[in-house]
């Protein structure tokens, strides 16, 4: 049978309908919401290429974690910037940082929201790279042993999920191994699995001043041409004990969002990514087009291509469109 007796119109005619029938839902249950975290005292600053974002020292964090929480997002994802930066990136591990000081009067505030901990050492390096530099190019190896260092101290200070971003090989596994050696066996590990080397990431290097002073991270973030090559990274993680996975960034990478979802069983998790974050905002702001609806509309496609879980900066407003 077909048209006059099939009509697919017939379940758009109200707005009741079209809920009714709605195939992907898209709730606050499903956002995580990143946190820069600065130093110093009573500071709330917004981040200029990320209207509506902030950076906040630990002190100012605490509320607006509570907010999150209060709104119905579960979970927060914290990035630091530091107090100072060197060859080694030591402050990424140094219990007195940003980051470490927020998690924990977070944690003590509002104990049933989730902290995520990014876990790389680029915003801690003063030459702007993901690891230690050898021979003019990053050395893998020695770096991870700086990463269980850094994930350790997250974790000393109360975060819930260690998310390593740095994409170095193996690192999943021996942040797994110095976890378990600490008696931290539940901790979860949420690793950027297929992690793009990506223009849509410029915003956050403002936000948190990570852009390599020298080269680009071409040599270990992937090249975005590749789909069979994230699955081999995602695959390698989750052997190394991964317990979600993320693909970044969001937009461009649906596609890869829909294969992971099709290949692994663990939750998959896709990063809205900064740039993908300012466009949006800085059209709205031109009235070019309906923010509201955009936004909604976008989270609700990353939801149908597959992700359980959506890392993203419009959270919060999102929250309230969805209860509108």
């Amino acid at each position: 049978m077909t048209y006059p007796t099939i009509r697919p119109r017939r379940l758009r005619a109200s707005e009741g309908l079209r809920s009714l029938v709605r195939e992907t839902r898209l709730n606050p249950a499903d956002l995580i919401y990143p946190l820069f975290v600065v130093p110093g005292n009573r500071i709330k600053e917004e981040v200029p290429s990320l209207p509506g974002c902030y950076h906040y020292s630990p002190d100012m964090a605490v509320a607006a974690a509570a907010e999150v929480y209060e709104a119905g997002i579960p979970a927060i994802l914290v990035f630091g910037v530091p107090e100072y930066k060197d060859e080694r990136g030591s402050g990424a591990w140094d219990q007195e940082s940003p980051v470490q000081k927020a998690i924990t009067r977070i944690k003590a505030a509002v104990p049933e929201l989730i902290i995520v901990s990014d876990v790389c050492l680029c915003q801690y390096t003063s030459h702007g790279h993901c690891g230690l530099i050898g021979n003019g190019c990053v050395d893998n190896d020695p770096t991870l042993e700086l990463l269980a260092k850094t994930a350790l101290s997250h974790v000393a200070a109360g975060a819930d999920i260690i998310a390593p971003s740095d994409m170095m090989d193996g690192r999943v596994q021996a942040i797994r191994e110095a976890l378990d050696a600490a008696g931290h066996t539940q901790v979860s590990i949420m690793a950027y699995a297929a992690k793009y080397a990506s223009a849509y990431y410029g915003p956050f290097r403002d936000a948190v001043n990570s852009a390599p002073q020298f080269g680009d991270r071409r040599t270990y973030q992937m090249d975005p041409a590749n789909a069979r090559e994230a699955l081999k990274e995602v695959a390698l993680d989750i052997e190394e004990g991964a317990d979600i996975v993320i693909v970044k960034p969001a937009l461009a990478y649906l596609d890869i969002v829909r294969q992971v979802r099709d290949t692994v069983t663990v939750p998959v998790a896709t990063y809205n990514v900064s740039g993908e974050y300012a466009m949006v905002k800085a059209a709205a702001a031109k009235g070019w087009i309906d923010e509201r609806r955009i936004v909604l509309e976008t989270l609700t496609g990353m939801k149908r291509a597959g992700a359980d879980m959506i890392i993203t900066y419009h959270a919060l407003d999102a929250v309230r469109w969805l209860r509108g």
